[in-house]
């Protein structure tokens, strides 16, 4: 008892010598303001740790479930069943090939083995010498045939034959796919926000004064009520993964208070663009559910993005060397950013798709097609996204090194080319390294923006209570970095890089998993934008490379990039295939295998396997 007393006696010790030590500061004549900002300085630290490291963890510690849709009996001199762990598949004699057949009647790459969501097979022949027949008939290149329970397909002289898997053991692939699938319960990342934006509000009346307006609150109430939505809106659907939409909607939030500082009468612009953002991510992750619709409608998009770009060279406002702008009334609207998204659908494909040359031939003319029309914009920075897009989806599709070395030595001299001819590029380069001694001319931007950020520190001097986005031309996109850094810390901005890095892994690690190629080349391109824009907004205002003025994703001011951004994250959940995890693929696990069940409903004289019958 007695030191349980000590205890409460010295607690309330505690507690009354801070209470005096505040009433000492505040009669001291210190402003309440400044009190708040000093305090949630650090709460915004915390909260944005948690909010991101969450989500970060949660995405590098996710496992994309390795499952069997099936099995595929090879005969030969050693029988043997094939499990087929994905729904497209390269059949043929190389190394490479998803299922390797060692005989020397089958072509290096024979055909290819898909599935559909609704659990049917196909096989399509890629022209192989020795052909290939479906119960006798005769294939024709490139062209696909269904194979139903128990047809035999004949590549070369090696007879095979499909089977589905067990009842058991499509259960246990459930089972695993449970097991496998780890999601963090969202609603503690979703309050951390919430608190994280009504914090953010207070600070901006703190550190704006009479220059904080009613449009601010009206913003960041609407955002928060925004992802609510969101959130209860998928949780209806029985969807469980929000990391990458957390993501996105605390970079979103930063992005108000970026506005908020630089130009507060246009934040009520920047809320609209994030609405529409996230109705198009919702559109898209919808739309990419069914590969089949996509390939028809890919004529569409191509057509699409070739009258916006055409629009764009008709109709430009020249705006700080390039013509990349719409003027549409008070809005002003930037094509490109839209064309990225169509760039990577049409990018993408399925396998059998990938093996049909007119496919391909047809990107490739449309890529040269939008290089031509950024360097006629003068749109140094978007041009190279594009290119580095190019190149990954190019290596994706077709995994040759020596198209990629010739792609690189072409793209060279297109680069001199454009530092003979455009000034305002060469003028970059030549202020690259030294901005310093050009401070008050074309280095103003980049050593302010130094300047600013050294002055942030670790934590920052508070939303609103810094002088660089109020001061500086683009402190609100291409200098945002550093308009971060000042005003909230060096941490929250690293913070925000590595969530961007997080979501370029998770893409990658989405290929040995992933259902179909057109998600898994789709999450890579669209992470590889993210990425490499990343790099050249952060590295580039920091003079580290040579300046191009392009936007960081979901943080830069402007409504083309924020709806862009949401745009290229429906890719990104297209390839998430953890179980529940996302709104763009199917619920395989509440959909009846129609092959799996046309098997199993045949009477058992019909699905005996080859090698029961052997024993």
């Amino acid at each position: 008892m007695e030191i349980l007393r000590s205890i409460i006696d010295g607690t309330g010790e505690t507690v009354s010598t801070i209470f005096d030590g505040l009433a000492g500061i505040l009669s001291a004549g210190y402003d309440p303001g400044m009190l708040y900002t000093a305090a949630a300085r650090w709460v915004f630290i915390i909260l944005a740790a948690f909010i991101l490291l969450k989500s970060i963890f949660s995405l590098l510690n996710s496992m994309s479930p390795a499952e069997v849709w099936a099995y595929l009996h090879i005969e030969g001199a050693r029988k043997q069943n094939v499990p087929i762990t994905h729904w497209e598949n390269a059949i043929g004699r190389a190394g490479s090939s998803d299922i390797q057949i060692d005989h020397m009647s089958v072509s290096r790459t024979h055909g290819t083995l898909n599935r559909n969501d609704n659990g049917e097979w196909s096989y399509m022949d890629l022209g192989s010498r020795n052909g290939a027949t479906v119960n006798g008939k005769k294939t024709e290149p490139y062209e696909p045939v269904p194979v139903s329970a128990g047809d035999e397909i004949v590549l070369g002289a090696v007879k095979c034959m499909l089977f589905p898997v067990s009842i058991e053991e499509r259960m246990n692939n459930v089972q695993i796919r449970k097991e496998d699938t780890r999601l963090l319960s969202p609603w503690g990342s979703f309050i951390a926000l919430t608190i994280f934006q009504i914090m953010t509000m207070i600070q901006l009346m703190v550190g704006m004064g009479d220059r904080y307006t009613h449009s601010i609150t009206l913003a960041f109430t609407g955002m928060t009520v925004l992802m609510w939505v969101y959130f209860f809106t998928l949780r209806a659907m029985r969807r469980r993964g929000f990391e990458m939409e957390t993501i996105a909607f605390f970079l979103s939030t930063l992005s108000l208070a970026v506005m908020a500082t630089a130009i507060p009468e246009k934040i009520t612009t920047q809320f609209i663009s994030i609405v529409l953002g996230v109705i198009v991510f919702f559109i898209i992750c919808t739309y990419i559910r069914d590969l089949d619709r996509v390939r028809k409608t890919q004529i569409f998009i191509y057509a699409g993005a070739v009258l916006l770009l055409v629009f764009n060279l008709a109709f430009a406002v020249t705006k700080y060397g390039g013509s990349n702008w719409i003027k549409v009334g008070p809005l002003s609207l930037q094509p490109s950013e839209i064309v990225k998204i169509a760039f990577v659908c049409v990018g993408a494909a399925t396998m059998n798709e990938l093996f049909k040359k007119m496919n391909s031939l047809a990107f490739t003319i449309f890529s040269v097609f939008c290089f031509g029309c950024l360097a006629v914009m003068g749109d140094f920075g978007t041009a190279i996204i594009f290119f580095v897009t190019f190149l990954v989806i190019s290596f994706l599709r077709e995994g040759d090194f020596t198209k990629m070395i010739v792609i690189l030595g072409v793209a060279f001299v297109a680069g001199l080319m454009v530092l003979r001819f455009k000034d305002h590029v060469a003028a970059r380069f030549a202020t690259w390294g030294h901005i310093w001694e050009l401070a008050d001319s074309s280095g103003y931007q980049q050593t302010r923006m130094l300047t600013a950020a050294s002055s942030g520190g670790l934590v920052g001097v508070g939303a609103g209570e810094g002088w660089f986005g109020s001061s500086v031309f683009a402190a609100q996109t291409d200098f945002v970095f550093g308009l971060i850094t000042e005003e909230w810390g060096l941490i929250i901005a690293v913070l925000s890089v590595l969530a961007i890095i997080t979501m370029a892994v998770f893409a990658y690690r989405s290929i040995w998993a992933g259902r179909s190629t057109f998600y898994t080349i789709a999450a890579c391109a669209a992470a590889s934008i993210f990425l490499f824009q990343t790099i050249l907004n952060v590295l580039g205002s920091c003079d580290l490379i040579p300046l191009t003025g392009v936007t960081f994703p979901f943080l830069s001011a402007g409504g083309s990039s924020m709806i862009s951004a949401w745009g290229l994250l429906a890719f990104l959940k297209g390839a998430d295939t953890r179980q529940d995890a996302s709104i763009a693929v199917k619920n395989v696990m509440k959909k009846d295998d129609m092959f799996t069940d046309r098997i199993n409903s045949a009477a058992p004289e019909e699905r005996r396997d080859p090698e029961d019958e052997e024993a």
